[in-house]
C-alpha cells in the first residue's frame, strides 16, 4: 500500500531566534522578558492549536527555556493526553538564562560545542527532562548532530530512537544568503529519513555495526530543485519559508507553490517503493506578531493554517499518515533496508524550466543527475568512505559539518565555465573528424525504473534520445545510468542508436573532472595520487598531484584512478565497448585550475554501445 508519511513538529522555544531584538527594541538585552516569554507561548499554542484542528498529531520538542516554564510543560501534558502528541527533547532552544549563567557563552549550536561541553550540555537537558516528566524523551535534535554527539545521546539515554540532525544544504549558498553571518555549514546529507552511521551523520550505515541507533530526519523538506540551485531557506514544506522567498500572491495571500511542493514529495513514492516523506517542524519565532519576512502577522498565521489544512485534507482522504517523530523511527526501520536507496526523480514546479534533477541516496554515495546537461552527474558525495569528521571547539572543523564532495558544479564550475579550466563534472564528449560535443549541451529528461534479478537490484535512469549534429554526420545517442544496489558503482551505457552514414564512426570520451572539498575555495590537492592499472592491479603509470598539467594514457588499461588521502577516498573509472578497444587516460590540472580527469576513449559505429562503471571506495 502506498504511504504518505509526515511528521509534524512544534518546539515551544521561549526565548526563539530573533525574537529578542524585536520585542526587546531600545533595551538591553534579557532573555527573561516577560513580554518575549509570554508571546512565545502564546504563538506555539496557536501552532498546537491550528494542527489538532485539521487533526493532525504533532511531536513536541521542549526545549531546554521551556523546561523552566510550568506553562509550557502543562500545555505538553496536555496535549499529549489529548491529542497524543509525542513530547520530544530538542537541542535548539538553549539560549535561556540559565543556561547563559551557567556555560557563560553565547554559542546555541550544540554540534560547534567543545565535545566536552556537548556531554555536559546534554546530561543537563536530558537530566532536567526526566526530573519534570519522569522518563527519558525517544526523540531529540538540532539543525545538526555530529556523530559523535549522536554515538553519546545514544549509549547514554537508549531510549532516543529518531533525531532530527540535518538541514538540506544548509551550507555556502545558504551562508552568502544570510551576509556572511549564518555559520551552519552542513552540505552533503540525505534530503530524507535515513539511518545516520556511528563514523558519519551525513553517511548512511551499511549495515547492523555501522548502525548508530537511530533513525534521522532532515531539518524541513526542500525543494530539491530551487533549494539546490539557489537558497534553501526559501524553498521548503514550512509556508513560512514560502512566505520567505515571496512565493505567493500579494492580493489573495494564496500559495499554490506550497501545495505543489507537498504533492512534489507525495510523488516520490514511485521511486522508492510506494513510500513518500514529509515534514514540518516550525518554532513560534516565525509567527511574531510585529511580522517577518515583509508579511505581517495575520499572514503568517494564515500561511501555517492553510498549510495544515491542507495535510488535513489529505489525512481525512487517507492519502496521508500523521506519525510521531518516535512513531515515524519505528515504521521506518520495518520498511527500508540498510542497502536501500532513497530516489527522487524531481521536476522545477517554480520557474517553468521544465529541468530535472534525479537524486541518488545510500550508504555509499549521494549523486545527482542533471538532465539539463544530458544526464551529467553534477553532485557526487563519496559516503563509502565513511568519513570521520569530528565538529566544534576543538576539533579542525568548527563550524563546517559538510560532507566533503568529489563534484559540485556550484563551488566548483560544473561544465559551464567562466574562463580557462575545467569545472567538476561526470560527462561525455562525442568526437568525430576533429569535432566535439559535449552531452552537458544536450537537455532531455529521464524515466525510472527498477528490476530485481536474483539478489540484484538496479535503479536505472533511461533518458530519451538525443541528436548530435556534426558538419555531415547526425548521431542518435541513448544514455542509460544504472545504481546497483549495494555496489558503490555508478554505471552509465551509451547506445548509437543511428548515424546519417552507415559506414561512419565516432569517438565517445567519457571523463570525470573531480576535485575534494565542503565550499567554492579550493584544497590543497598535493598528496592526491593518479593511477592506470593493469587487470591484476598492478600499475602501468601513475603520478602525484604537482599541478604541472600532465597526461597519462595507456590503451587497454584495467582501470583508471585517483586516490585523495584528505577525504580517504579512491575514485576509478572501468571501461568496456562493443568494439573491444578502450583507452583509459588521467590528468593532472593546475594552480587556476585544481582538478583532476579520470577517462576513457572508445570508437563506436552504428548500433554499439560503450559501458563505464563509476566506483567509490574507502582509500584505506
Amino acid at each position: 500500500m502506498d504511504q504518505f508519511v509526515v511528521n509534524i513538529i512544534h518546539r515551544p522555544e521561549m526565548v526563539p531566534e530573533y525574537a529578542e531584538k524585536v520585542t526587546g527594541q531600545g533595551k538591553a538585552e534579557d532573555l527573561g522578558r516577560s513580554a518575549l516569554l509570554t508571546e512565545s507561548l502564546d504563538i506555539f499554542k496557536t501552532q498546537q492549536s491550528i494542527a489538532h484542528k485539521n487533526g493532525l498529531k504533532t511531536t513536541i520538542q521542549m526545549t531546554y527555556a521551556s523546561l523552566f516554564n510550568e506553562e509550557a510543560i502543562a500545555l505538553a501534558k496536555a496535549d499529549h493526553e489529548t491529542y497524543g502528541d509525542e513530547i520530544g527533547l530538542t537541542l535548539l532552544g538553549l539560549p535561556c538564562k540559565e543556561f547563559r549563567e551557567k556555560y557563560k557563552t553565547k554559542d546555541f549550536c550544540i554540534w560547534m560545542f567543545s565535545m566536552e561541553d556537548k556531554k555536559s550540555i546534554v546530561d543537563d537537558v536530558f537530566g532536567k527532562f526526566y526530573e519534570i516528566f519522569g522518563f527519558y524523551p525517544e526523540s531529540t535534535g538540532s539543525y545538526y548532530m555530529d556523530a559523535d554527539l549522536i554515538n553519546y545521546i545514544k549509549s547514554a539515554y537508549p531510549s532516543v530512537k529518531c533525531a532530527v540532525a540535518t538541514c538540506w544544504e544548509e551550507g555556502p549558498k545558504a551562508y552568502h544568503t544570510c551576509n556572511n553571518s549564518w555559520y551552519t555549514l552542513m552540505d552533503g546529507g540525505p534530503w530524507a529519513p535515513w539511518i545516520p552511521s556511528k563514523q558519519n551523520t551525513h553517511a548512511p550505515a551499511a549495515d547492523e555495526e555501522e548502525d548508530s541507533g537511530i533513525v534521522a530526519i532532515p531539518h524541513l523538506s526542500r525543494d530539491l530543485l530551487a533549494c539546490y540551485d539557489g537558497n534553501g531557506s526559501n524553498f521548503g514544506t514550512h509556508p513560512q519559508n514560502v512566505l520567505r522567498g515571496m512565493i505567493y500572491d500579494s492580493k489573495t495571500w494564496e500559495f499554490p507553490y506550497f501545495y505543489n511542493l507537498v504533492d512534489q514529495y507525495r510523488s516520490l513514492k514511485k521511486y522508492n517503493r510506494g513510500y513518500a516523506y514529509n515534514m514540518m517542524f516550525v518554532g513560534p519565532g516565525w509567527m511574531n506578531k510585529m511580522g517577518r519576512w515583509e508579511a505581517p502577522y495575520e499572514l503568517l498565521v494564515k500561511s501555517y493554517e492553510d498549510g495544515c489544512a491542507y495535510y488535513g485534507k489529505l489525512k481525512k482522504e487517507g492519502k496521508l499518515l500523521d506519525l510521531t517523530m518516535s512513531e515515524f523511527a519505528d515504521y521506518y526501520r520495518k520498511k527500508k533496508t540498510y542497502t536501500e536507496p532513497e530516489c527522487a526523480l524531481w521536476k522545477d514546479i517554480l520557474y517553468g524550466s521544465e529541468k530535472e534533477l534525479f537524486w541518488y541516496c545510500d550508504p555509499f554515495m549521494r549523486a545527482c543527475v542533471n538532465m539539463d546537461q544530458g544526464g551529467a552527474i553534477v553532485d557526487l558525495r563519496p559516503y563509502a568512505a565513511k568519513l570521520e569528521w569530528p565538529v566544534g571547539i576543538g576539533t579542525k572543523h568548527v563550524q563546517d559539518a559538510s560532507y566533503p564532495f568529489l563534484i559540485q558544479e556550484k563551488y566548483r564550475a560544473g561544465y559551464f565555465t567562466h574562463y580557462a579550466g575545467e569545472g567538476t563534472v561526470r560527462s561525455a564528449k562525442i568526437c568525430y573528424e576533429g569535432e566535439e560535443v559535449d552531452l552537458c549541451l544536450c537537455r532531455t529528461k529521464a524515466h525510472f525504473s527498477e528490476r530485481t534479478e536474483g539478489n540484484n537490484t538496479e535503479r536505472m535512469l533511461t533518458l530519451d534520445p538525443v541528436e548530435i549534429l556534426f558538419h555531415d554526420l547526425k548521431v542518435t545517442l541513448e544514455t542509460q545510468i544504472i545504481f546497483k544496489e549495494g555496489s558503490s558503482s555508478i554505471q552509465m551505457k551509451r547506445r548509437i542508436l543511428s548515424m546519417s552514414k552507415e559506414d561512419a564512426k565516432v569517438t565517445i570520451n567519457e571523463y570525470m573532472v573531480g576535485c575534494y572539498g565542503t565550499t567554492e575555495y579550493p584544497e590543497d590537492m598535493t598528496g592526491i595520487t593518479l593511477s592506470l592499472e593493469d587487470e591484476a592491479g598492478s600499475v602501468l603509470e601513475s603520478m602525484d598531484y604537482a599541478y604541472q598539467c600532465r597526461e597519462a594514457n595507456h590503451a587497454g588499461a584495467h582501470r583508471a584512478s585517483v586516490t585523495i588521502p584528505a577525504i580517504d577516498t579512491r575514485v576509478s573509472m572501468q571501461a568496456k565497448a562493443s568494439s573491444g578497444k578502450t583507452c583509459g587516460y588521467v590528468k593532472e590540472g593546475y594552480a587556476f585550475s585544481p582538478m583532476y580527469t579520470l577517462g576513457y576513449t572508445a570508437e563506436l559505429a552504428a548500433k554499439e554501445e560503450m559501458v563505464t562503471w563509476l566506483n567509490l571506495e574507502k582509500a584505506h
